[in-house]
């Protein structure tokens, strides 16, 4: 069975490096280095620095770099797509697979690529960024979407933009989709629901804005107990079939059905790991 996919994405602001260690010590599945959003222009350059400095200590992170089209993303893809302890590159306002390309000039080797679709003409781009050589996973932007568009509201109204991400990514045979962030700090229970959505819809994970976040977000993208026990009845009758056809619970067991007990049960070992990382 494949190892499971990240569930969640942390963000920690580039110019706070008083934060590096305490998301890297939060039981995030990723942490993202931000050097977009969260830091002011005139601190960029000295939040590169302080990255760089924070990833000789050993830590392994995602970075979100500076878009295309500004001035530090040559120096930001340079410095952090070289550096053995970055896993993936975030790129904001991803619009074009040419955008892609030129990320990948700059890397000294083949990088996993996380673009951000945030506006109406990355959305538009969809497939061609999906497909592009080193995607690995498509981030969707909902807060920066919603202004573009001029919607207002985070629930029905993206629900056709949502499952087209999650075609798109189907289709380009790439991980499935990271759903955007709660902007809510001090309501664990919409993170939990924000979650179960994006996992009812296909998503595989969620943004991050503050480690008590996190774990909402592992149980909204966990199974119940019942699921747990359903996968486990399924895969021994499987093995114990030897290949013959074999039902349980009354339903017959085929392929895909053994195939989403397994999904199930790589995520209930990864829980137990969550539980023993917390204790």
């Amino acid at each position: 069975m494949r190892e499971p996919s990240p569930r969640s994405y942390l963000f920690v602001p580039g110019n706070r490096p008083d934060r590096f260690d305490k998301a890297v010590d939060s039981i995030a599945d990723v942490v993202v280095c931000d050097m977009e959003d969260a830091v002011p222009p005139g601190e960029k350059n000295q939040a590169r620095d302080d990255a760089l400095k924070w990833l000789e200590k050993g830590a392994s992170i995602c970075v979100r770099v500076n878009g295309c089209d500004t001035p530090w993303f040559k120096d930001d893809v340079l410095a952090f797509a070289s550096h053995p302890g970055v896993s993936a590159i975030m790129l904001p306002k991803a619009e074009t697979s040419d955008q892609i390309s030129d990320l990948l000039t700059h890397c000294h080797r083949l990088m996993k690529i996380l673009p951000i679709v945030e506006t109406a003409r990355g959305f538009d781009a969809l497939g061609a960024i999906s497909s592009a050589t080193g995607v690995a996973r498509i981030v969707f932007g909902t807060v920066d979407f919603q202004v573009d568009l001029c919607i207002d509201g985070d629930d029905l109204e993206l629900l056709m933009f949502r499952s087209q991400i999650v075609l798109a990514a189907r289709l380009a045979g790439i991980e499935s989709p990271v759903d955007g962030v709660t902007t809510r700090l001090d309501d664990p229970d919409l993170v939990e629901a924000n979650a179960r959505r994006g996992k009812r819809l296909g998503f595989g994970a969620m943004l991050c804005v503050h480690p008590n976040q996190v774990a909402p977000v592992h149980r909204g993208y966990g199974y119940t107990e019942d699921e747990k026990a359903w996968a486990v009845r399924v895969l021994s009758a499987a093995e114990a079939s030897a290949g013959a056809a074999v039902a349980v619970d009354g339903k017959m067991v085929d392929l895909p059905v053994i195939l989403k007990a397994e999904r199930i049960a790589m995520a209930s070992g990864r829980n137990r790991d969550d539980a023993i990382q917390r204790s």
